[in-house]
């Protein structure tokens, strides 16, 4: 007699998430370290991944320096390893070693880069107010941080664009990227 037939509910892990997780190089072009750990967490949420299964699939996930640097952690392939070591082995690894003041410069001085279209100064934007977003556990703090950074990243994506665009994005007042 089969599970199924006896009532008993069986769990099924929807391992199609994994293509929601965004590879991750440790490169500056790549997704902020964070978003990598994120989008783990939200996809394993939804297919009830497992801590092994979450592990498993952030490894799989890596690419060029970060693969290269796990595969050379020998403190990331012993067998009690768990995500939380996983983690915070990466965060020291790839802290950024730039100051906040840094990357709130930076925003708040992008410009459109010659060639370079809308949505891809846009994701340029994003990529640097993600750098300013505060870091909490804390659910009103992170709203609160998202709200502003929100605000800031629009300021700066509008101040960014020269010429009649950059005077029409001034005279619009759009409320959202």
């Amino acid at each position: 007699m089969s599970a199924l037939s006896m009532g008993t509910p069986t769990v099924h892990k929807d391992l199609s998430l994994i293509s929601l997780v965004p590879k991750w190089s440790g490169l500056e072009s790549a997704v902020p370290l964070e978003e990598f750990f994120d989008s783990i967490e939200s996809s394993a949420q939804i297919g009830r991944w497992d801590e092994i299964d979450r592990l498993r699939i952030a490894t799989l996930r890596l690419t060029d320096a970060a693969k290269m640097f796990y595969n050379g952690c020998t403190e990331l392939h012993e067998e009690n390893v768990n995500r939380e070591d996983f983690k915070s082995t990466f965060r020291r690894r790839f802290r950024d070693i730039h100051p906040d003041q840094y990357h709130f410069m930076k925003l708040q001085t992008a410009r459109e880069g010659r060639n370079q279209s809308l949505q891809q100064f846009a994701e340029r934007c994003r990529g640097l107010a993600q750098k300013i977003m505060g870091k909490t556990d804390d659910p009103v703090a992170r709203r609160i941080h998202r709200e502003n950074t929100e605000r800031m990243l629009l300021a700066s994506f509008i101040s960014g664009f020269a010429g009649k665009v950059g005077k029409h994005f001034q005279y619009q007042s759009p409320r959202n990227l």
